[in-house]
């Protein structure tokens, strides 16, 4: 596997679980310029470079300036891709070279596509994609809902019953969140990659966490995060099974989730979603309001040359 082609005096190497904080700080750099604030959590930079199936020598790549700091950093999974450049960095080329070097991993892993996540308030990298030949092929939307004051939660509908998750839950939320996905999802997640992305995270919040059951049976999952020291709650997902939608059960989860998120000390909470799901309108009808989008640009990856201009 070829290195990315950097500019002196950069050089790049692969990344480990070590070079986490200085990932999320190359990152939360990125998003204090694009948003004004800071969006990832440390744990989720830690939880990527553990997934299932992503081998850190092959798969990822870091950039490093002169005096040995992260000032770029790109991985590759499953036709997926992810890169960021630090705003002090940026028009040095270092994008390019990343994408060239992103294309190149993916066809050596026998992958036809490559496709990654923009925020619509980064013009740059969505100029440098589509100078590139990458398409958006679907939106992406973050919400959000103040939480001035706590959340009324309706009675619970009738058959259905509404706990926090335990442990032991796991497995059966797992299920019923990829069934749901699977809908949409280009693939199946494994168990482990979606504990990673989720109930093994440490910012993991149980207790904010509502599940539905029907007659023992679990039809509905909202699963939530906590940020230590943060004033925002975050809803990683809502899943109800197929047999009980258009019943109120996202709803009466996702309320019972923003009074567990106001009970806990915070002020809002946001959520993600996505073109493709059919929910933005779920989601604006409980008072949640669009705060950004995002784009998700996609190219394929036929026979030739990378973006930076390599052969393959």
């Amino acid at each position: 596997m070829s290195e990315p082609s950097l500019p002196s005096p950069y050089r790049s190497r692969p990344a480990t679980p070590a070079d986490a904080p200085s990932i999320h700080r190359l990152v939360t750099a990125r998003e204090h310029e694009l948003f004004g604030r800071a969006e990832t959590g440390p744990d989720r930079i830690a939880a990527e470079l553990a997934l299932p199936g992503l081998d850190p020598a092959l798969d990822t790549r870091l950039v490093l300036d002169l005096a040995g700091e992260v000032v770029g950093w790109a991985w590759v999974r499953g036709r997926r891709s992810t890169m960021d450049v630090h705003p002090a960095h940026r028009g040095r080329g270092l994008g390019g070279a990343l994408l060239g070097w992103a294309e190149g991993r993916a066809r050596e892993a026998g992958d036809n596509r490559l496709s990654q996540t923009v925020p619509d308030a980064d013009r740059a990298a969505a100029r440098l994609l589509r100078a590139h030949g990458y398409e958006p092929f679907v939106t992406e939307w973050q919400l959000e809902i103040e939480l001035a004051t706590e959340p009324e939660v309706p009675e619970p509908l009738p058959g259905i019953t509404v706990r926090p998750f335990w442990a032991g839950d796991e497995r059966a939320a797992y299920l019923l969140t990829e069934d749901a996905f699977d809908e949409w999802q280009q693939r199946r997640k494994s168990y482990q990659e979606w504990a990673a992305l989720s109930v093994d995270r440490d910012t993991f919040a149980p207790a904010l966490s509502p599940l539905a059951f029907a007659d023992g049976e679990l039809v509905g999952v909202v699963l939530a995060l906590d940020t230590p020291g943060s004033e925002e709650g975050y809803v990683e997902r809502v899943a109800v099974r197929k047999d009980h939608r258009h019943r109120g059960i996202a709803r009466l989860l996702l309320r019972e989730a923003f009074r567990a998120s106001y009970r806990r000390g915070h002020r809002s909470c946001t959520l993600w979603t996505h073109s493709e799901t059919g929910a933005l309108g779920l989601y604006q009808g409980l008072g949640m309001t669009v705060r950004r989008s995002s784009a998700v640009y996609g190219k394929a990856l036929a026979e030739g040359r990378t973006a930076d201009g390599q052969t393959v």
